[in-house]
């Protein structure tokens, strides 16, 4: 048998309270679940009941929260693992939400994958877009499905040089041509430039094409 160490209410959910038994965390469960097995400091209890507890009483409670978490935002599964995690469901709990959600569909890392690609084409390159999914959890697998498709799929423009859609060499030109605007094509500002694509996630072939590209047209312009 464990003891319960500490009860104590979370600070970003009033209705929670955060259960430690043995001098250490074990779980997050609901007031009113702590209220009603009339769980208390000093208690002797087993994790099985604590387990048991949290299982019958908070499934429809942990899956309402995580439908509400996605309700603004889509969020890719290991964004709602790490959700319920910090609001201390146990394995179990969390198992039972992931499955709940994507038999639903509220979870899909594929079309998410795809969406979070289209919704970043102007703004970022390949690399960097791969990057971001590859931290929120999504797989190699749909991380360069969604890629392929985004800029291989449906696009008519022919493939440049180094590989890549014109689609990317449109995003880092218009990136390049809103941080030039006003700026001289010195050593210095062309040299910022090609940071800047790089940090965007651009090739840096494609990068130092378009800092060369600039540094000709000011020659021609002064010729």
């Amino acid at each position: 048998m464990s003891e319960i160490t500490a009860i104590t209410p979370q600070i970003k959910d009033k209705t929670r309270c955060n259960v430690f038994i043995d001098g250490r965390f074990y779980c997050g469960i609901t007031l009113e679940a702590a209220m009603k097995y009339r769980l208390k400091a000093g208690q002797a209890v087993s994790e099985e009941f604590l387990d048991t507890i949290q299982s019958e009483s908070e499934k429809g409670a942990a899956l309402d929260k995580a439908l509400t978490h996605i309700s603004a935002y889509s969020r890719t599964e290991k964004e709602v693992r790490r959700f319920l995690r910090q609001k201390g469901y146990l394995s179990s709990v969390e198992e039972y939400v992931i499955e709940k959600m994507k038999s639903y569909g509220f979870i899909d890392d594929t079309a998410y994958a795809k969406a979070y690609a289209l919704s970043a084409l102007k703004r970022k390159g390949r690399k960097l877009i791969g990057y971001e999914l590859c931290a929120k959890g999504v797989s190699k697998e749909d991380i360069e499905a969604a890629l392929n498709e985004v800029y291989c799929g449906d696009v008519d423009d022919s493939a440049t040089s180094d590989g890549l859609v014109t689609d990317e060499r449109r995003a880092a030109e218009a990136i390049a041509e809103k941080f030039m605007r006003s700026k001289p094509a010195d050593r210095k500002t062309l040299a910022a430039l090609y940071r800047r694509l790089i940090s965007r996630g651009f090739p840096a072939d494609t990068a130092k094409e378009i800092a060369e590209k600039y540094r000709a047209e000011i020659a021609e312009n002064e010729d």
